[in-house]
């Protein structure tokens, strides 16, 4: 073997790891967190805790999803948690007049908050950031005046079923983040729509020189990702089995975008990654159970938390400049 190959060698594998890395890196830390915690964390590899986990990271993973259209138009959507607060405000005062009706309020909600970030975003030409951070802050104030800043419980069967029930003993929750899954990875990779909006993100203004409707599709991707919130806000609702306003979806845009960057979505758009956002919603949901079960601070938690989104996001820069 020559010296210059045995030089070149190292400089090829570590090429080949840095290609990897986005790519696969979320799903190898997954693996090596569950092995961790079968061996290290008493009762972790049994059902009642899985199913614990999975009802949790559900909603996160729900809002992740929308998060992930968004970023992939190279946007950014920071109100979804305040869009789970009105749904969590509506549902109450329309239980009423049955569940159907209380779902389809909490769901035109999202509607309506969707529409006025993607015409400020597309029409009005705001930043993204600027656009939602809008209604990241009046949309919570809203939901918090519409429900007149009380807890609320729920007692209507029908709808904690959503949050509470089973089907072929898995929680319906999950069953419908499932859905959420597979219809956003269908949109996304087998449909025009889909291809428009990786076009958009990848290059905007080639887009709009191609003749595509730019404008509409991403109005329809923010009213996509402020529906899915509002799903996950009725979920999460439904899973308590209490409205309150002031704290239902507080903080996930952060989780959200945490989940997106970590599976392998770049934050400069052009590119969407349905399972990686999945796998980076599992495995943060996973880091935390686990300082969570092993008594750690929150936040020497926040801490970890900060260095795996640094990570993804170095591994994803390190990608696109090559």
């Amino acid at each position: 073997m020559s010296t210059e190959t045995m030089a070149t060698r190292p400089v090829v594998d570590a090429a080949r790891i840095r290609a990897w890395l986005p790519k696969y890196g979320v799903y190898a830390a997954i693996v090596l967190l569950v092995v961790y915690n079968i061996f290290f964390t008493p009762y972790f590899a049994t059902w009642s805790n899985l199913r614990i986990q999975l009802i949790q990271v559900a909603p996160i993973v729900i809002v992740a999803l929308g998060m992930a259209l968004v970023i992939g138009t190279e946007g950014i959507d920071l109100s979804v948690g305040s869009v789970m607060a009105l749904a969590a405000a509506f549902i109450p005062l329309y239980l009423g007049y049955g569940v159907v009706a209380a779902i389809l309020v909490a769901l035109l909600a999202g509607v309506a908050v969707g529409l006025i970030n993607g015409i400020l975003v597309a029409r009005v030409g705001l930043q993204p950031i600027v656009a939602t951070l809008a209604l990241f802050v009046g949309g919570r104030g809203l939901a918090v005046v519409i429900s007149e800043g009380k807890l609320v419980d729920i007692r209507n069967a029908d709808f904690l079923y959503l949050g509470s029930g089973d089907l072929l003993g898995i929680p319906v929750l999950v069953w419908i983040a499932a859905l959420m899954v597979l219809v956003v990875g269908f949109v996304v990779r087998r449909t025009v729509f889909g291809r428009r909006l990786l076009a958009i993100g990848g290059n905007r203004p080639a887009a709009e020189l191609a003749g595509l409707p730019v404008k509409r599709v991403l109005i329809t991707v923010y009213v996509v990702c402020a529906v899915l919130a509002s799903i996950a806000g009725l979920l999460s609702v439904a899973r308590i089995q209490s409205s309150d306003a002031s704290s239902v979806g507080l903080l996930i845009e952060l989780s959200a975008i945490t989940a997106v960057v970590v599976g392998g979505t770049p934050l400069t758009g052009g590119k969407v990654r349905v399972l990686g956002t999945v796998a980076g919603a599992l495995l943060m949901q996973l880091v935390i159970a686990t300082m969570i079960k092993h008594n750690l601070q929150p936040s020497t938690t926040e801490m970890v938390q900060a260095v795996i989104i640094l990570i993804a996001v170095y591994v994803a820069r390190e990608r696109k400049t090559r």
